[in-house]
């Protein structure tokens, strides 16, 4: 699938990713600084995976892990820092909100630093983000 907001595209497709890039933006996180491209590219081949472009330059990544019936878990959302700033990061989460194979499950993340980001997107913090669930008005 894909989305498009302004000169930004969103795509679920795995060939578009360039693990080179992901494995830069990843590097120098708390949480992945660690990560070989080897991991990388296993935990892409085994996650609904997202990239971001702008024009062919993939500038931002996000990767899920689900069921696609209860629980989904997001991971390594990331945008590059020329980029940030300018909504990019909320584009990339509205999409993966918004997957028709994710949708209806209940969304879980862990985050040290960006709990402000997620609460908008109905995340409470607990001992990890999770997205509290709202329905939808008959």
């Amino acid at each position: 699938m894909e989305w498009y907001h302004n000169n930004y595209v969103v795509s679920d497709e795995k060939e578009l990713l360039d693990l080179d890039t992901i494995y830069t933006l990843l590097k120098p996180t708390y949480w992945a600084n660690d990560r070989s491209k080897e991991t990388i590219a296993h935990s892409i081949e085994n996650s609904f995976s997202f990239g971001i472009y702008e024009k062919d330059k993939q500038i931002g990544f996000a990767r899920v892990v689900s069921d696609q019936a209860v629980f989904s878990w997001i991971l390594d959302v990331v945008i590059d820092s020329e980029y940030q700033g300018r909504g990019i990061g909320s584009f990339l989460m509205q999409c993966i909100l918004e997957h028709p194979l994710l949708k209806n499950t209940k969304f879980a993340l862990a985050t040290k630093d960006a709990h402000r980001f997620y609460e908008t997107f109905n995340f409470t913090e607990r001992p990890c983000m999770v997205r509290r669930m709202v329905k939808e008005e008959q």
